[in-house]
């Protein structure tokens, strides 16, 4: 049987969405957050205002999420800790996950002896799993990242669509 392979350059083109995250890979996250705007300028309630057309609305998200990057990051991470927050059942399994991976290989591929009894590692990370994923399930991680896309979506696409560009970008694309 053959694989479906789909050509992810010819659907993600017409965004721009290869170029856009290049720079990604190659930043640490000290550079990354080096261009952060002021407040004032990201929440300046003075540039709102309704796109006349649809060609105005994608002018101004492709100049706004370039422009606003690092905010539109802080942002997610901002509704990322708030979804953690209001799910307390999957903070804990992904605090159990990590601690428990933790511990394991703190072990270093020892036996875990208590007393008389005795755990290998294989076991330990059987029992882990046996623990972590019903508590995975009840926790619903998948209706929060959903959630998550969602309200970043709607909240950062919302913002570059109805900011309006500086003036000084203005004149900049009709001198072109």
């Amino acid at each position: 049987m053959s694989r479906l392979n789909i050509p992810l350059d010819v659907l993600t083109s017409r965004m721009n969405f290869g170029s856009r995250f290049e720079g990604l890979r190659s930043q640490s996250i000290t550079s990354r957050f080096a261009n952060l705007r002021p407040i004032s300028e990201f929440l300046d309630f003075k540039r709102i205002s309704k796109p006349a057309n649809f060609t105005e609305v994608q002018s101004r998200i492709n100049y706004n999420l370039g422009y606003f990057s690092s905010n539109y990051a802080v942002v997610f991470v901002m509704l990322s800790i708030y979804s953690l927050i209001t799910n307390l059942v999957l903070l804990f399994v992904i605090i159990l996950v990590i601690g428990g991976m933790y511990g394991i290989g703190k072990l270093q591929g020892n036996d875990l002896e208590i007393g008389t009894f005795r755990a290998t590692t294989s076991q330990l990370y059987t029992a882990l799993l046996v623990v972590a994923i019903p508590l995975g399930f009840i926790a619903s991680p998948f209706g929060t990242v959903l959630w998550l896309i969602g309200a970043s979506g709607v909240t950062i696409l919302g913002h570059a669509a109805f900011l309006d560009k500086p003036i000084e970008s203005a004149f900049s694309e009709e001198a072109v």
